[in-house]
């Protein structure tokens, strides 16, 4: 039985409460031991003689949610993991937030070693998220990644 699609879409930056209440809800779950994070933050990029002061996020959602299922499904079949979650901010975030965050758990280190870097990797390469940078200036451009 196939487990169904959530969201991974939350509205304006995540919030560092939403990551250490993550990290405790999962202290009850006795059969991990390794836990990785990754956590994506707004730069303050250059742009020529811009600088940028938020990013504004949008996705194709139902599309977004579908492929990071996909994803996760299938690095629950090559990793022995415990669990994977997946937030993505859409909307206005302020340089220095929080954008994305990725938590992977399983019984043992060597797993969320290799499944981290792999989901994020993926993640980033295969949404359909779209960041329209916004400057200081009041300008805006959609986002390339340097």
């Amino acid at each position: 039985m196939s487990k169904p699609i959530k969201s991974i879409f939350i509205e304006g930056a995540i919030d560092p409460s939403k990551i250490s209440k993550s990290i405790a809800a999962h202290q009850s779950k006795t059969v991990i031991g390794a836990h990785q994070i990754f956590l994506g933050q707004v730069r303050a990029d250059k742009v020529g003689e811009e600088e940028v002061s938020a990013i504004e996020y949008t996705a194709e959602e139902s599309l977004a949610n579908s492929i990071a299922h996909n994803i996760k499904e299938d690095l629950f079949d090559k990793y022995e993991l415990t669990c994977m979650h997946i937030y993505h901010s859409l909307g206005k975030v302020a340089v220095g937030e929080i954008c994305f965050f990725v938590f992977v758990s399983a019984p043992h280190r060597p797993a969320v070693f290799k499944a981290l870097p792999e989901l994020v990797d993926a993640l980033k390469a295969q949404l359909p998220v779209f960041g329209k940078e916004c400057f200081e200036s009041g300008s805006h451009q959609w986002k390339v990644n340097r």
